[in-house]
């Protein structure tokens, strides 16, 4: 098991996070995640840094806040 930083690892997982992959290459990705424990951690943190911002970006803005900031955007450009 790998624990150092796989030559072309940040580029198929980012591939393979995205469904970009074809079907060869999908079966490759997850051998090699089955049997490396640096890019099987790559890959948490990825999907789950993934699911965060998702999360983070998709709730709406409270209109007390979206108020200051409105004021604040005003404020700066005088």
């Amino acid at each position: 098991m790998s624990e150092t930083p796989c030559r072309g690892c940040e580029e198929l997982l980012e591939l393979y996070l995205d469904g970009e992959l074809a079907e060869e290459e999908v079966r490759e990705a997850e051998e090699h995640l089955d049997a490396c424990g640096y890019c099987r951690r790559h890959y948490r943190f990825e999907r789950l840094f993934r699911t965060y911002m998702w999360q983070a970006t998709s709730e709406p803005i409270p209109p007390e806040l979206s108020s200051k900031l409105a004021a604040l955007r005003s404020s700066t450009k005088q």
